[in-house]
């Protein structure tokens, strides 16, 4: 049975934290807005006995979850992207949370007021947000990280444990995604972060990884996502 994978079909956003967990697990997945423009996805939001507040949600026979943390804490074990303990799987849905963390002060960089108005109409307050983001909280998020890898008991090369987890899958989104929107500040930030940065490698280099990454599956950033490249708000 296909896991279903419910997501907006013309962005990376939130629903590539979990593409990246199913492409890298080689796992049999329908990314099923992709195919109908978003249709099913709307009825399952309208129709669920548990219905998800947004996407992404992932679907496997008549179970439904939601929300990136979820989903990946209940896809891990199921894919392998998961330590075995139970204190270890805790750990890794905290650093899973904190990236969440970091995805939504992302966001709130070019929508800091009105979730529902355009970019353009909160430019000023916008060019604020985005002031101290790069400053101070990309340093402090991926400072972290390092830091996290540094102390791993099993060495660096991973964030949890001595194998991949979707924590490192989801690294390597984050800085993808702040190398986009903000390429000057990530650079300056990435000089002093070089386990994150050989994670970011590792993982981009995994087969399963790269075939993804080279495919059309792979929407490529754009101006409608989480992650949004508007220059004059990166220096």
């Amino acid at each position: 049975m296909a896991y279903e994978l419910y997501y907006w079909p013309t962005i990376q956003g939130r629903g590539e934290f979990v593409r990246l967990a199913l492409e890298a697990a080689g796992a049999d997945y329908v990314d099923v807005s992709r195919q109908d423009d978003g249709e099913a996805m709307m009825k399952l939001m309208a129709d669920a006995a548990n219905p998800p507040f947004a996407p992404p949600f992932v679907r496997l026979g008549d179970r439904t979850v939601g929300q990136v943390a979820a989903i990946l804490s209940w896809l891990g074990p199921q894919l392998g992207l998961s330590p075995n303990g139970d204190s270890d799987r805790a750990w890794l849905n905290q650093i899973q949370l904190t990236f969440a963390d970091l995805v939504a002060e992302a966001h709130d960089t070019h929508h800091p007021v009105d979730l529902m108005a355009y970019y353009g109409d909160q430019k000023t307050e916008a060019a604020r947000r985005a002031e101290g983001f790069r400053k101070e909280r990309i340093a402090k998020f991926l400072g972290w990280a390092e830091q996290v890898l540094d102390r791993n008991p099993h060495g660096s090369d991973w964030m949890v444990d001595a194998q991949l987890t979707f924590a490192d899958l989801s690294l390597f989104q984050v800085v993808e995604g702040l190398s986009y929107a903000f390429p000057k500040a990530s650079a300056r930030v990435l000089k002093t972060t070089p386990h994150v940065i050989a994670v970011r490698d590792r993982v981009a280099a995994l087969p399963r990884i790269a075939t993804y990454l080279a495919s059309e599956r792979r929407i490529p950033f754009n101006a409608d996502g989480i992650f949004r490249r508007y220059p004059e708000l990166d220096d």
